[in-house]
């Protein structure tokens, strides 16, 4: 096996736009990320529908006349 081929692993402080901040191993020197597990909609209960013209409110009448 070749030896030092692999970049060294440290620990970084990760920084998220939302103001979050976590420790984790990385190979780079530091972290930036948009949205995380804190701020992102899936994961924080904070989801929106957003309806755009009517589509859901169209699904749910065709879905009903097919039904009755």
């Amino acid at each position: 096996m070749k030896k030092d081929i692999h970049p060294t692993l440290h620990m970084v402080t990760v920084h998220c736009a939302c103001g979050n901040t976590f420790d984790t191993h990385s190979t780079t020197d530091e972290v930036r990320l948009e949205i995380c597990s804190s701020c992102h909609p899936y994961f924080s209960g904070k989801q929106k529908l957003i309806d755009t013209a009517g589509r859901v409110e169209r699904f749910k009448r065709r879905y009903n006349q097919a039904g009755a």
